[in-house]
């Protein structure tokens, strides 16, 4: 049986946090290493964990995580940090981005998903629930002044359509018939030409851009 995951959950509602609590912590998958109910708790107590997700809400009172994820990635560049977004979060989505994480989860997912997303970030994987990808793709301003258009090659099109697919990164290798370092070539390259600063901002550049294979 794989290891399981430690995890660190930051929100401010005291009975979301300990819902997620119970269940993961009922899970084989999962262990929860710790709780904050905002982003200045979180950072406190940062220098004493090693956890290998961190779930981390959007808007808190004393520190948002949208700072406290900037913040914390000063600290512990490695750390791999999932978003939990409700509906109406889309205005944060790309200063999240910005910030660091790894991708976004819906408060209203399942267990099922919770699990899978948490086990895609750490292992590497962005990753954005179908749910989110299509209302985001609903709202989001199709004005694209934010991004420099870049002509792409028909390859990286077609990763960019396959990182909207919530595959794993070892799916689309595997799809996409590359080698590792190839796939790792292609995505810096991508993340080059499009201005993004991580995978979660190439996946925001296809929806944005109408490349989204969703």
């Amino acid at each position: 049986m794989d290891k399981k995951l430690k995890v660190f959950i930051v929100d401010d509602h005291d009975m979301f946090r300990q819902g997620v609590k119970v269940l993961l912590g009922k899970s084989d998958k999962t262990e929860i290493v710790g709780e904050a109910s905002n982003g200045k708790e979180f950072l406190d107590v940062i220098g004493e964990i090693e956890p290998d997700v961190v779930l981390m809400d959007i808007s808190m009172p004393v520190l948002d995580g949208i700072e406290a994820t900037r913040q914390a990635l000063q600290i512990k560049p490695h750390l791999k940090i999932l978003t939990l977004s409700m509906f109406g979060d889309e205005e944060y989505y790309y200063k999240m981005i910005q910030s660091g994480v790894k991708g976004f989860i819906m408060k209203s997912a399942g267990i099922d998903e919770l699990e899978y997303s948490i086990r895609q970030v750490a292992d590497g994987s962005a990753y954005f629930s179908e749910e989110l990808l299509e209302i985001v793709k609903a709202n989001i301003n199709t004005d694209t002044s934010q991004y420099e258009q870049s002509a792409l090659s028909k390859t990286e099109t077609e990763l960019l359509k396959a990182l909207t697919s919530s595959l794993s990164d070892a799916d689309i290798i595997r799809d996409m018939g590359v080698t590792p370092d190839a796939f790792d070539e292609l995505r810096k390259d991508l993340l080059k030409k499009t201005g993004s600063v991580n995978t979660a901002g190439l996946i925001m550049y296809a929806i944005k851009n109408r490349i989204a294979g969703i």
